[in-house]
Order: structure tokens, then sequence, then C-alpha cells
């Protein structure tokens, strides 16, 4: 029952936002009482907290398996983009930024795990595509990792990135791409094009 609970809040959350979702509408989305939810959950804040954490742990194993594939450090890269859109539901009504504000101490757990697991992940990327001179041999890896980290949380700020403006899938591809151009070769150029250019047929 918890996790069935917890699968309908996510979605929930995730499609309208922390806020608007209440404990009413969660039951009636499952066909429970309310009562159900408050035997596995004692209030909104660990169901929230439990969704996020769940999200984040199914994220992670999901890029990790990408990882493992072994591809090219630029399709990598947009491999895991298209599979993290694919499980945020484009991020419509731009669950990051109401979870810091209504829920700030869950955000700053949250930031942290992402930093870390971002980090890794990203200084990994680069070194592996210095190694298939896929990326240019004079860049920092260390300072690569951490202003990627830093681009993708400024574009969710709908203050600066408005969504009628920014589609968030758009909105990610323009900034994967603003990322990759900085750092390619010749040789990952060619390889950035073709990608491009076979996501836009």
């Amino acid at each position: 029952m918890k996790e069935k609970i917890r699968d309908a809040a996510s979605d929930l959350f995730l499609e309208r936002g922390f806020k608007s979702i209440t404990m009413d509408d969660i039951a009636n989305e499952i066909g429970i009482s309310k009562k159900t939810i408050y035997s596995e959950y004692s209030n909104k804040t660990s169901l929230v907290e439990d969704c996020v954490m769940n999200k984040f742990c199914h994220l992670s194993d999901g890029i990790d398996l990408i990882i493992a594939m072994d591809k090219n450090a630029i399709e990598e890269l947009y491999e895991i983009k298209k599979y993290v859109m694919s499980h945020l539901n484009d991020e419509k009504s731009s669950p990051q930024f109401q979870l810091m504000k209504y829920y700030p101490k869950i955000h700053k757990s949250l930031k942290l795990m992402q930093f870390e697991k971002m980090h890794k992940c990203v200084l990994s990327n680069v070194e592996r595509g210095l190694e298939q001179e896929l990326f240019r041999g004079n860049i920092d890896p260390e300072f690569i990792a951490r202003i990627y980290f830093t681009g993708m949380n400024s574009i969710k700020d709908q203050n600066i990135f408005p969504l009628p403006l920014f589609p968030v899938s758009k909105l990610m591809d323009s900034f994967l791409e603003y990322h990759l151009r900085g750092i390619v070769t010749p040789k990952g150029k060619k390889i950035l094009n073709l990608i491009i250019n076979s996501n836009q047929l």
C-alpha cells in the first residue's frame, strides 16, 4: 500500500506541483480513504520526502545503467538527458522550484545528493571524452563538472527562464548543446551535429 501511495503521489506532484496536491487528491486518485494514507505517512511532508528520495534513487540507478552501456561521451549525455526527461513528465509544474519554496529542508538534502551524483557523472564523462579525443585537451574537468551543475540549476529558475518562452524539453536541449559546443574537438563536433540533426528529424 505504501508503494501504491508513493507512486500515485509522485505522479501527481510532478504533474501539478507539491503545493497544489492535497492528501485528499491523492486518496481520491487511488480510491482509498485519507486515513489509509495517514496510517503509512504521519504528514504530507514525510510523503513528499519519501516521493522525492525514491524518485532520485530510481533516476540514479537508471543513469548508472546508461553509463554502464559504455557509449561515447557525447551520446551518453544525450541518453541521460532523454532518460531523465522521460521520468520527470517534462517538469510541467517546476517541482524543484516548489520544493525549494515550500519544503526547503527536503530541497537542501536533494540538492546535495544531486550535486554529488551529477559531479561524479559529469567528471567521469569529461574524462572519458578527453580519452576519446571528443573534448578539448586544455579544459579543466573539475571546472566543467561544477559549471554544468550550476547551469543545470539556473535554467530551472522560472523567473529567468519562464515556461511559456522556454519549454523544459527545448531548454534542456539548448543547455546541453551549449555545454558541449564549448568543449568539443572537431571530431566531437561531427558526432554532436549528427545527434542534433537526427533529433530534429
